[in-house]
């Protein structure tokens, strides 16, 4: 064992065991490898979070005219709402190639958001009075 001359171990020094401990290394390895293989089974089983969705997500919304044009005219969830807007902007390519985070509008969005550009944060809000 490697001692410096006071006749401590270095710090950070592996294997220098404390006088009078009277358990092995694999002991010890044996004790963490039983605590380790209690997690792994219990990993197989299905952890149920508690966690539930929110039902005002869920709940179908209708848009108005303007924004019927983009994403259709019958009720549904604002999640799906949120999803058809993107796939009309990604697909008629108005995000700004610079900040991807601006959204530009085209003529079906301009009633929309009121403006020729908005971010994509405020894009929900404005979206949001466009629904009953």
């Amino acid at each position: 064992m490697i001692r410096n001359k006071s006749g401590v171990p270095p710090e950070g020094c592996r294997g220098a065991g404390v006088p009078g401990d009277t358990k092995g290394a694999a002991e010890k390895m044996a004790k963490s490898a039983k605590k380790s293989s209690s997690k792994s089974s219990s990993a197989g089983k299905k952890k149920t979070s508690g966690r539930k969705p929110n039902a005002a997500f869920m709940a179908p919304v209708t848009p108005d005219s303007a924004l019927s044009q983009i994403v259709g005219a019958k009720p549904l969830p604002r999640t799906e709402l949120t999803k058809k807007l993107w796939v009309y902007i990604k697909k008629n390519n108005l995000q700004d190639p610079k900040n991807r985070r601006m959204i530009k509008a085209d003529e079906n969005l301009r009633p929309i958001f009121g403006k020729p550009q908005v971010n994509m944060f405020e894009m929900t809000k404005l979206v949001n009075k466009h629904v009953k």
